[in-house]
């Protein structure tokens, strides 16, 4: 069964070359005493980290820099965009009435990334 993702929770991007650590939106739901995050929780730079450099052809800063270095890939800092929610969820826990987030959903990187938890901050509350 999937764990419940809380703030604290570590996360990777394909195209990232460093961990980033989640940050939920305070809500009045805790689990193992942190804030437990919903698929909403996906806003860049406030719940979503850099993940150190991005090396996505697919973003516009790599794209440049690889261009000015003729062909040679150039990955340059790590701004994520994520623009929808993580998917699926939980879909039978709500937060806020809102699917709660497990440790098997996904987040999509405008630039191509897929973004997964890789440990879910706490170990001790499962959620179906």
């Amino acid at each position: 069964m999937p764990y419940q993702v809380v703030t604290t929770a570590t996360l990777q991007c394909t195209f990232g070359a460093a961990p980033s650590v989640f940050q939920a939106t305070p809500k009045m739901v805790q689990s193992s005493f942190q804030d437990a995050g919903n698929i909403m929780d996906h806003v860049p730079m406030t719940n979503i980290k850099p993940f150190g450099v991005c090396s996505s052809p697919a973003n516009p800063a790599v794209a440049a820099a690889t261009a000015a270095a003729m062909g040679v890939l150039t990955p340059q800092p790590c701004v994520p965009n994520t623009p929808a929610p993580w998917v699926p969820g939980s879909p039978t826990v709500l937060i806020n009435f809102m699917p709660a987030l497990n440790n098997t959903s996904k987040l999509m990187c405008i630039w191509g990334g897929v973004i997964s938890v890789t440990y879910q901050g706490q170990a001790t509350h499962q959620i179906p």
